[in-house]
């Protein structure tokens, strides 16, 4: 029986607006392979970035930050959630989002837009080092908050770790989240076809990935967050694994395994489409293969 065939991408309007994209280094992480995917061998490990991408709209010169990655003074960060992984992560930030923009001449005073794939601290950054930009999250993150810590002492969401008043929580449910390609629920943000937030379930409530166009004839991004921990899983090389903790029982990198599941196989058939790179937050492969090279900030990410 043939599959299915994937829905194509928009094609280019005339005059489409597009955006660069360039990336920026939010720390590094060491991985135990076996966390993330079942085939992994034993004792298998890489050390993999945290990425964050400055996205600037080609026309407006908009720019929009997609994750914060780690706080370089993670000593006065909220550390809970990294001492609920320190058996599994160990973390370093030689440089973090605000150095690495520096680098490039823009200060995080220059973002107008900061987009969370989702709120884990090796994501979030500080914020408060964004004065003058717009938070954008995922609806569902809200259900990560009531309550935040310290009302819930065991909480590892902070409740004051987005800005009050400068924070959309974007809502799946809203009529103008349409379909795309494989996926089924996307927002057309700046209202012009370059860029669209996806709705990326699975991972965390509220996860997101974002869709964009990477030249104004036809090429395109798809940073996917957390959506995979391991290129094998978005090659049909190893299910999402599970482990057991003696005192949290089976445990997996995502709240919702089997939507998590779903979701990489929309990542998988969107790669079959001409012209669409896909890069993971902690996309170990493609970080050996680019880093210190052109596709980091000040440079931008070649368009395919």
């Amino acid at each position: 029986m043939s599959q299915p065939k994937v829905p194509p991408l928009p094609l280019p309007r005339s005059n489409q607006a597009y955006c660069d994209v360039s990336a920026l280094v939010g720390g590094l992480l060491v991985l135990p392979e076996h966390v993330a995917v079942s085939t992994a061998k034993k004792g298998e490990t890489h050390i993999m970035p945290s990425l964050a991408f400055l996205i600037t709209h080609a026309t407006t010169r908009k720019r929009m930050l997609l994750d914060l990655g780690m706080r370089r003074d993670l000593e006065n960060a909220e550390v809970i959630m990294a001492q609920r992984f320190s058996d599994v992560f160990h973390s370093t930030v030689p440089t973090d989002v605000p150095f690495s923009l520096e680098k490039g001449g823009l200060t995080p005073e220059d973002i107008t837009l900061v987009c969370l794939t989702h709120c884990h601290w090796d994501h979030v950054g500080n914020p408060a080092l964004y004065p003058s930009a717009r938070f954008l999250v995922g609806g569902e993150a809200r259900s990560l908050f009531q309550p935040g810590y310290p009302t819930d002492p065991k909480s590892v969401f902070p409740t004051d770790l987005l800005p009050e008043g400068r924070t959309d929580f974007l809502d799946v449910s809203d009529e103008t989240w349409k379909p795309i390609g494989p996926f089924p629920h996307a927002l057309d943000y700046f209202d012009d076809g370059s860029l669209y937030i996806v709705d990326a379930p699975g991972h965390l409530p509220g996860h997101l990935n974002i869709l964009v166009r990477t030249s104004p004839d036809g090429g395109w991004a798809c940073l996917a967050g957390d959506s995979a921990h391991d290129w094998r899983l978005i090659r049909g090389q190893g299910e999402i694994a599970e482990r057991h903790n003696a005192v949290r029982g089976h445990i997996c990198m995502h709240r919702d395994k089997e939507q998590a599941a779903k979701h990489i196989r929309r990542i998988a058939d969107v790669l079959t489409l001409p012209r669409v790179r896909v890069i993971l937050a902690h996309d170990n492969e493609w970080y050996d293969a680019n880093k210190g090279g052109d596709a980091f900030w000040p440079g931008k990410i070649k368009s395919l």
